[in-house]
């Protein structure tokens, strides 16, 4: 079974998917995370960002693993190292989604994204899930929430994981990214018609997890 979760950025669906494909049992694919190791691996080797070619060059050419641990923790591969730490750094945060549309790009990770998926029971999210890397999914979920929760939520967490960062901050790259990810001509973030909205602006994680299990396991059955 295929279950596929978008929505914009600061949603909550990361956790949410994690959290989700832990208690199934099934592959956890963070989508989001993959395009992360390209733009980690674009600035460490001083890539010229508006030259497209190179970045497509740089996308397949690169080995990108996802292993869940025993906790539902998700360590990242990119090249047989582990850059899990390294991807969420804000720098990459600012990058990324002005990689993630350059269309070969999002064709070398669709490819390696469904090939991840098609031998597995998984939950796969990000911006594309429903409607181009498995529009077929058994089970689609769009997770939002309004904008100012978004960014108090993606505020919260980079300051637990020790960033000096502001409020103000946090909302002018969401905005950004915002208009990025909807506007962008390849793979732009939209609801697919078929998928279940779930607005998590006043739910808990807990309260969203079991929402997305009871909707899978009704289908499963």
């Amino acid at each position: 079974m295929i279950v596929a979760i978008d929505g914009p950025a600061g949603s909550g669906k990361s956790t949410v998917a994690r959290m989700t494909a832990h208690k199934l049992g099934f592959l956890y694919i963070d989508t989001g995370a993959m395009y992360r190791a390209v733009t980690f691996k674009a600035l460490e080797k001083k890539v010229d960002l508006s030259d497209e070619a190179q970045l497509v060059e740089l996308a397949r050419d690169s080995d990108i693993r996802l292993v869940g641990g025993h906790d539902g923790a998700l360590t990242v591969y990119l090249d047989g190292r582990d850059v899990s730490k390294e991807i969420r750094e804000p720098v990459i945060t600012r990058y990324v989604s002005d990689i993630a549309k350059v269309k070969g790009v999002r064709e070398a990770m669709v490819l390696l994204q469904r090939r991840m998926g098609r031998d597995n029971n998984a939950v796969l999210e990000g911006r594309d899930i429903t409607t181009v890397v498995f529009p077929n999914a058994e089970k689609k979920f769009y997770i939002d929430a309004d904008f100012a929760e978004r960014a108090r939520r993606r505020h919260k967490e980079l300051l637990e994981a020790g960033k000096d960062i502001t409020l103000k901050e946090v909302e002018d790259d969401l905005r950004n990214r915002d208009h990025i990810d909807s506007s962008r001509k390849v793979a732009p973030l939209k609801k697919a018609a078929d998928a279940q909205v779930i607005d998590t602006t006043r739910m808990t994680i807990d309260q969203v997890v079991n929402t997305l299990l009871t909707e899978i396991k009704d289908t499963a059955h």
